[in-house]
């Protein structure tokens, strides 16, 4: 007699979704994409912000720091809004983080650093990355999580 298997409903899922999110149209896309998955999931939505680091005298005397801790407040109170607007009907755990560095490089420490099941990504909307290559492709490449790339 066959041995009967028990299903696990929702065990086998990501435990902590990274989701990088930039305030460009795609990366909204990717967020609301990772929050869908992280609600079903019963898992841990981590918003990264990478913020760009500049060479010495590259800003010429403009205040970088506080222009992307500005972008970060604009964009935690965006994410704010939208959990508040689905309070009650969609609850999904979340936090936001910042790193400091290049896109790519920022979302593979927080990867790493968040103990990432999975990464989020929007598909690039620069056209020089068809031949550079994107971030996405980058994460893809590393090999180290399943990346989304939502576009």
């Amino acid at each position: 007699m066959a041995e009967q298997h028990q299903f696990e409903r929702g065990t086998d899922g990501p435990k902590v979704i990274v989701v990088g999110v930039d305030g460009s149209d795609s990366s909204w896309h990717a967020a609301s994409y990772a929050a869908g998955l992280a609600r079903r999931q019963h898992a841990l939505l981590a918003v990264v912000y990478v913020q760009p680091v500049l060479a010495a005298g590259a800003a010429l005397g403009a205040p970088v720091a506080e222009t992307t801790d500005e972008i970060a407040e604009d964009l935690v109170a965006q994410i704010r809004d939208a959990a508040e607007r689905l309070k009650g009907i969609f609850e999904v755990r979340w936090e936001f983080h910042t790193f400091r560095g290049d896109p790519y490089t920022g979302l593979t420490k927080a990867a790493d650093e968040l103990k990432a099941d999975a990464v989020v990504v929007g598909a690039s909307e620069q056209a020089g990355h068809r031949f550079i290559g994107s971030v996405a492709i980058r994460l893809v490449k590393a090999g180290r999580w399943p990346v989304t790339v939502v576009p």
